[in-house]
């Protein structure tokens, strides 16, 4: 997949943050470790991005200008 868009390329490192915490989450709520790839883990880090999607492009799209 290419990814043409700088906003996007620079908004990657907080989305991988995000992906850590939400796994970090789910391993502490179960009380075992999970993989990133587990399905709550994936619903969590889709419900972040919803909600604080637009307010993240529009940060990193600042730090561009």
């Amino acid at each position: 997949m290419a990814l043409s868009d700088p906003v996007l390329l620079r908004q990657l490192p907080r989305i991988e943050k995000i992906i850590r915490d939400e796994t970090w989450y789910e391993g502490e709520r179960r009380g075992c470790a999970v993989r990133p790839d587990d399905p709550v883990v994936r619903e969590n880090v889709c419900q972040v991005i919803l909600r604080v999607g637009a307010l993240l492009r529009q940060e990193t799209s600042a730090e561009l200008a």
